[in-house]
């Protein structure tokens, strides 16, 4: 069955940025630099948090401006990337219509979900949640 992330209340969130940390972990690494989920502060903690994550949209805007088909739909909804064929041009990241492709200065190479779900089991406040599409 395919699934996404789906952000179920982001008033809930403190930013603790706990699935941030967790979704680098993919790569066996420590630190922030690699991660395919974001949590952002829109302006202090009262006014709360921004979680960016790949919503696995139909139809995804970036799978059409990638020049050689390094971005292939899944069915259901979402992408993956096929990192032997991207070239690393930056369309995909500048034509996501919520800012949910990263980029990796590892590998110079952006980052996507891979619908895992490893990151919600290290959200204490059930933020996020992965769900069947």
């Amino acid at each position: 069955m395919v699934k996404r992330l789906a952000v179920i209340d982001v008033d809930l969130c403190v930013g603790c940025q706990s699935c941030m940390f967790a979704c680098n972990r993919r790569f066996g690494e420590a630190g922030l630099a690699r991660t395919a989920i974001f949590v952002q502060s829109v302006g202090g903690f009262e006014r709360g948090f921004v979680v960016k994550v790949c919503r696995a949209c139909r139809d995804p805007p970036c799978v059409r401006v990638c020049p050689t088909n390094a971005l292939i739909e899944r069915k259901g909804g979402g992408v993956r990337l096929d990192y032997r064929k991207c070239i690393a041009c930056g369309n995909c990241i500048s034509n996501c219509t919520i800012g949910a492709i990263f980029w990796d200065e590892v590998m110079k190479k952006p980052i996507v979900c891979t619908y895992c779900g490893y990151c919600v089991n290290y959200c204490p406040y059930g933020v996020i949640k992965l769900e069947e599409i």
